[in-house]
């Protein structure tokens, strides 16, 4: 009888210790997003309180022009430039994360130069990356695919797309994309 409970208490601390470490191998996610109007920023919020990440804001050292019109024509010039604006802050062990969702309102058919900065200045091989966009009708554009082109050896998910119009109302959308890709905390 006892052979028996030494043998069920030393199962036990295996399978509890097993336990643990799968616990402490859950993925460690960070949400980084810029936001022009606040539409991104609201989803980012939305996807940290899915995930239970951190969070991190992108922010050019140069702000971007009040007026619609000036920031588009902006925004045009420096996407067809492939400039990359000075950013304020960088992250700094990126290394701890092991999934980055990346946040920006679709300029262009793309995300904003601040992202593309963003993405540019780390070494993500390995990570896994997940795009949303907020946006007016372009959906994603060509996002997914330019971030694979600056992130090539890292494994880039398909985005989440959630119109600017509509982004107070987008939570139970974003839970569910969360959830159907596996990212929601339990």
């Amino acid at each position: 009888m006892k052979i028996k409970l030494y043998l069920f208490t030393a199962i036990a601390m295996i399978l509890n210790s097993f336990n643990l470490q799968a616990q402490s191998g859950a993925k460690k996610v960070l949400v980084v997003y810029y936001s022009y109007s606040g539409n991104t920023r609201i989803i980012a919020e939305q996807i940290q309180k899915g995930t239970g990440g951190d969070i991190f804001e992108i922010q050019p050292v140069n702000a971007y022009p009040k007026d619609y019109q000036e920031v588009t024509g902006q925004a045009k010039k420096e996407i067809n430039e492939d400039f990359r604006p000075a950013l304020k802050t960088k992250i700094k062990d990126i290394n701890k994360y092991d999934v980055i969702f990346v946040g920006s309102p679709c300029w262009w058919a793309t995300m904003a130069p601040p992202v593309a900065t963003f993405l540019s200045s780390y070494d993500l091989s390995g990570k896994t990356i997940v795009p949303f966009m907020t946006h007016e009708g372009s959906r994603m554009g060509h996002t997914e695919s330019d971030i694979k082109k600056l992130c090539p050896k890292s494994n880039v998910l398909n985005g989440l797309p959630i119109r600017g119009s509509r982004v107070k109302q987008a939570e139970g959308e974003v839970m569910k994309w969360l959830k159907d890709i596996g990212m929601i905390k339990k």
